[in-house]
């Protein structure tokens, strides 16, 4: 994705998709709904991380299954897994695929933890306030090493090209945001080159590798990699609104956490540009980090103020949109179904 701010020239266009498959199951926008028409697949998933976290090295296996059996919704490994169904795929290959997907996932959560300093990871204490900043880093490493150890079970290096380059992609998109951290000249476009980076590009990458193991059609791969993509856009953006919110905490999300670490979101950015009175403010809070009692209640404030929780919301609603327009390239069944709910779902994180 070349830009990727929502555009009428952007490539999500709305083609008419065949009808190969016609089984559509009750639209339900819970997200237990979704995972239970891959509940087979994700329990295979799941034991194929329990697996690999088969260990004699103790510290491995308790620092990653803290992570990674901390009640996360596998979303991105159930983008792969419904991207393979969807295009007709009844091999064994999507399951480590999808392993592969989420032990990325928490490697980069392992290291995001130590660069934030977060004391929470869904809903629990973050692993790197448990048992240190090393064991964090270390054991985030072994994750990597093995996603690429899974990757190669496919024997595709087109896979392989997927997903390595969505490993390299999200590393370069935490130097990015951390680049930009503190920063109040960064611009919207700049701040939506790092979450395109940082996230959606293993969103992406995720339903791609789907199509790409089913053996799909070139245009319905394509369709995948830019359903993911747009999602994934959109699911970040709302994660931005979430910390100021307060809803994100349903989610295992601290309150506050961008604000207080100088973090630079849409919402912040927004209202920075919009209102040039309350530069000092933004200097002191989020430049200099000499923040104090009652300063996020204000920022909250400012940025309602300019609606900017509002505009970032409309953002991802344009995403979401882009990736819905995807879905028409794709066959019409129960697990296309599927993939519009997660739309829906991924908006009302935050009501």
């Amino acid at each position: 994705m070349t830009n990727p701010s929502p555009t009428a020239s952007n490539p999500f266009e709305a083609n008419s998709g065949d009808d190969r498959v016609n089984t559509p199951v009750p639209s339900n926008n819970s997200l237990a709904s979704l995972t239970a028409l891959v509940a087979n697949d994700l329990d295979a998933v799941n034991n194929l991380i329990l697996e690999r976290l088969s260990t004699d090295t103790p510290l491995i296996a308790d620092v990653a299954r803290h992570l990674l059996l901390a009640g996360g919704k596998r979303l991105r490994p159930m983008l792969t897994l419904l991207s393979a169904r969807l295009c007709g795929y009844s091999g064994p290959h999507h399951i480590p695929l999808a392993a592969t997907v989420e032990f990325i996932h928490a490697a980069t959560l392992l290291h995001d933890d130590v660069v934030d300093g977060s004391e929470l990871r869904r809903g629990k204490k973050a692993a790197h306030a448990l048992w240190g900043n090393s064991a964090s880093v270390l054991v985030g490493d072994y994750l990597f090493t093995q996603s690429f150890q899974l990757m190669l079970v496919a024997e595709s290096l087109e896979v392989l090209r997927v997903l390595s380059n969505a490993a390299a992609v999200i590393a370069k998109g935490e130097v990015m945001q951390l680049d930009a951290s503190h920063h109040l000249e960064i611009s919207r476009d700049d701040y939506l080159r790092v979450i395109h980076a940082k996230t959606a590009s293993l969103f992406a990458a995720a339903a791609e590798v789907g199509g790409i193991v089913a053996k799909a059609a070139s245009k319905e791969v394509l369709a995948l990699m830019r359903y993911g993509e747009a999602l994934g856009m959109a699911f970040q953006l709302i994660d931005d609104v979430l910390d100021y919110t307060g809803g994100g905490q349903a989610f295992g999300k601290e309150l506050g956490h961008d604000f207080a670490e100088g973090k630079m979101t849409l919402p912040l950015i927004l209202a920075i540009q919009a209102d040039p009175s309350h530069k000092e403010f933004w200097q002191r809070t989020i430049e200099n980090q000499q923040q104090a009692e009652g300063d996020f209640a204000q920022a909250v404030q400012r940025i309602t103020a300019v609606d900017g929780f509002t505009a970032t919301r409309l953002l991802a609603e344009r995403y979401i949109n882009q990736a819905r327009e995807a879905l028409a390239d794709l066959p019409a069944n129960h697990y296309r179904d599927a993939l519009a709910d997660l739309c829906d779902f991924c908006l009302q994180r935050d009501f």
